[in-house]
């Protein structure tokens, strides 16, 4: 059987904008619906919208942070809508947004059982203390990941910049954790891995 890919799936887009012009914070909550603006309590107006399904904060510097989308282009499109429904408004917004992509989170599934005490001996550049956290936290160099990986198979990918990286890192952490003997295959299965004689014994 060839083994199976990765799983991934994209959990969370944070998005940073600027704006480059200052804005009223009162006004934008005295006009549009589906805000929340309490400057005692935080200095940043949330702007929430249901499709997509985001969560901004905007500051009066003109600066916002969106989160909660799945996607690049869902981020983006959220940008807009926000900008095009405050212009409706009556609030003068004169440049075009800038967008970049801050953090893209994902989560995925190789399809086995890893022995992360193995990992944590045989992988580079991880943290593993069971007592505190039940994952193993893995710094990957490329693409600059920062992973977390479960006994279970399960991963949580953070850090990416781009799409495409996510799938990236997936693939190569799955590779190297195959070539380093610490995954439990499925019984009856063969992924093509690299036979290692004490990798049994770990277990």
């Amino acid at each position: 059987m060839v083994r199976p890919e990765p799983k991934t799936k994209i959990e969370n887009v944070v998005a940073s904008v600027v704006l480059n012009q200052r804005l009223d914070l009162d006004e934008i909550a005295a006009t549009m619906p589906n805000v929340e603006f309490d400057p005692e309590q935080f200095p940043g107006l949330v702007y929430r919208l249901k499709k997509p399904k985001t969560a901004t904060l905007i500051f009066n510097s003109g600066k916002m942070v969106c989160t909660g989308a799945k996607s690049e282009k869902e981020a983006k499109r959220a940008v807009h809508k926000i900008v095009k429904n405050i212009k409706e408004a009556g609030i003068e917004i004169t440049g075009k947004p800038e967008i970049i992509v801050q953090n893209i989170v994902a989560s995925a599934s190789l399809g086995a059982e890893l022995n992360l005490e193995l990992a944590a001996m045989k992988l580079e550049n991880t943290l593993y203390e069971p007592e505190q956290f039940p994952g193993l936290i893995y710094r990957m160099r490329d693409p600059k990941v920062v992973i977390l990986l479960f006994g279970s198979g399960k991963l949580v990918i953070t850090g990416a910049k781009f799409e495409p990286q996510i799938d990236e890192a997936a693939l190569k952490v799955m590779d190297r954790l195959l070539e380093l003997g610490v995954m439990r295959i499925p019984e009856g299965e063969d992924w093509g891995q690299i036979e290692h004689d004490d990798a049994d014994d770990d277990w």
